[in-house]
């Protein structure tokens, strides 16, 4: 998946939601990459898109179809 800019979004990335929630990339699906609180296992099912831990409502799957309801801007990458 991607942020508007084009850019990757990656494990770890810290993001801003809809300019006024945060979060942090815990789980690529796309990618195959996953933090050690979120293995493969748990999330594989899913297919594709991005697990990120917010600050409003914990752990949100987000897949590209949702990038269009709501902006996901990255705000530090680690």
């Amino acid at each position: 998946m991607k942020y508007k800019d084009g850019k990757e979004i990656k494990l770890g990335d810290e993001v801003i939601i809809d300019s006024k929630y945060f979060g942090v990339v815990v789980a690529d699906i796309d990618n195959s990459e996953y933090s050690e609180s979120e293995p493969k296992e748990k999330w594989e099912y899913l297919k594709s898109g991005v697990i990120i831990n917010t600050d409003f409502a914990g752990l949100v799957h987000y897949q590209e179809e949702n990038l269009k309801e709501e902006e996901i801007e990255l705000k530090v990458r680690n």
